[in-house]
C-alpha cells in the first residue's frame, strides 16, 4: 500500500483520485484467491466436468455427425450419453457457483477478523477498496472461464484434427464473453449479501438459494402465477398472445434465461428468436431454418448481453451504496 495518505481540502472533502490503492487490493485480492485451496478445488471439479463431457461429445461428433460447418459449436451443445448435460450448460450451472464462492465474504470476511479499520487506515477510499475486491474476483472468475476456454478448444483441435473456422472462434469468444458477464452478476449478487449480512454463513446461503431460485423454480412461478396473474388466464387469441408477452417478460427478468438465450443464439447458428412464437414460426415454415451470419447472431443476442452487464452494474452500485452507509469500527 502507498504510505502517504490521500489529501483532504480544507473543507474536509478528499482531493486526488478516489481509485488511489485499488491496484493494490486487485493484486492481493486476486493472488489469495488463485493460490487459495478453496479456489482450486473448485476449478478442479469445473474443469474435470466440462473436459469429460467435451472429450463425450467430441466422440459423438465423430460418430454420428462427420462433416459439419459448426464441430467446435456441436462440442459445446451435443449432450453424450454418459454426461447428462453439454458442456455448454455446465458452464451454465457452475459459472454462479464459482461467482458465488469468490464473493460471499468479500466484505464480511474483514469485518469479522476486524481487519477493515486497518485496512481504511491505509491511504485508500471505500470506493476503491469495494471496486478492487470486485475487480479481483471477476478477474480470477474470467482466468478461470478463459482457460477452460482454450482447454475445450485444444480438445476439440486434438479429436478432429482440424483447427476451428474464425465464424467458429468468433461465436465461442461471444460465448465466453457473455459467461464472464453472467458470472459477474452473480458476484455482484453475492458481494450484495457480504455487505448486506455479517454472516458469511448467511451470506452464502441467501446467495445459493436466490441462484436455485432463479436456475429451477423461476419458469415454474412465472408460468404458474406470476403470468396468470398480471395477464389472466390465456382463453382466447388476445388473452393468450398477452399472457405468451408477459411470460417472456418476466422469464428475462433471471439471468439464467438470458444466458441461456445468449448461448442458444451463438452456440446454434440457426436460431432465428427466442420464445414460444419464434418457435411456431419454425415450425409453420416447414422447412429447416437458414443459418444467421456471425453479426446478424450477435445482433440478436445483444440485448440479452446488455442486460446482462446492466444487471451486474445495477447490482454493484446497490451494494457500493449500502457499503458507504455502514459504520466502521475498530
Amino acid at each position: 500500500m502507498p504510505r502517504s495518505r490521500p489529501a483532504e481540502g480544507p473543507s474536509g472533502r478528499r482531493r486526488g483520485s478516489p481509485w488511489t490503492g485499488m491496484g493494490a487490493v486487485i493484486a492481493k485480492e486476486a493472488a489469495d484467491h488463485l493460490g487459495g485451496a478453496r479456489m482450486v478445488v473448485v476449478e478442479l471439479l469445473m474443469f474435470l466436468i466440462a473436459l469429460a463431457a467435451a472429450w463425450f461429445a467430441a466422440t459423438v461428433i465423430r460418430t454420428n455427425i462427420g462433416e459439419s460447418p459448426y464441430l467446435f459449436l456441436h462440442l459445446l451443445i451435443v449432450t453424450p450419453e454418459s454426461v447428462p448435460l453439454p458442456v455448454a450448460s455446465i458452464i451454465g450451472l457452475v459459472t454462479p457457483v464459482i461467482a458465488i464462492v469468490l464473493g460471499f465474504d468479500a466484505v464480511n470476511g474483514e469485518f469479522n477478523q476486524r481487519t477493515f479499520s486497518r485496512l481504511l487506515a491505509q491511504p485508500i477510499y471505500r470506493d476503491a477498496l469495494l471496486l478492487g475486491k470486485f475487480l479481483a474476483r471477476l478477474l480470477v472468475l474470467t482466468i478461470a472461464l478463459v482457460s477452460l476456454w482454450l482447454l475445450v478448444l485444444g480438445l476439440g483441435v486434438l479429436r478432429f484434427g482440424l483447427p476451428p473456422s474464425f465464424e467458429e472462434v468468433a461465436r465461442m469468444l461471444g460465448f465466453l464473453a457473455a459467461a464472464i458477464a453472467y458470472g459477474g452478476v452473480w458476484l455482484a449478487i453475492a458481494l450484495l449479501f457480504s455487505v448486506l449480512f455479517r454472516s458469511p454463513a448467511t451470506a452464502a446461503l441467501g446467495s445459493f438459494g436466490l441462484w436455485l431460485l432463479f436456475t429451477f423454480f423461476w419458469s415454474l412461478i412465472v408460468t404458474r402465477l406470476v403470468a396468470r396473474v398480471i395477464a389472466g388466464s390465456p382463453e382466447d387469441v388476445s388473452g393468450f398472445i398477452s399472457y405468451v408477452q408477459t411470460l417472456h417478460t418476466f422469464e428475462r427478468l433471471s439471468p439464467n434465461t438470458l444466458f441461456s438465450e445468449v448461448a442458444a443464439g451463438l452456440l446454434v447458428p440457426s436460431t432465428h428468436g427466442f420464445g414460444l412464437f419464434a418457435q411456431l414460426n419454425e415450425r409453420l415454415q416447414g422447412t429447416l431454418p437458414t443459418p444467421l451470419s456471425t453479426a446478424q447472431s450477435f445482433i440478436l443476442v445483444w440485448p440479452q448481453l446488455t442486460g446482462l452487464v446492466a444487471a451486474t452494474i445495477v447490482i454493484f452500485v446497490i451494494a457500493y451504496i449500502a457499503f458507504q452507509r455502514q459504520e466502521i469500527r475498530a
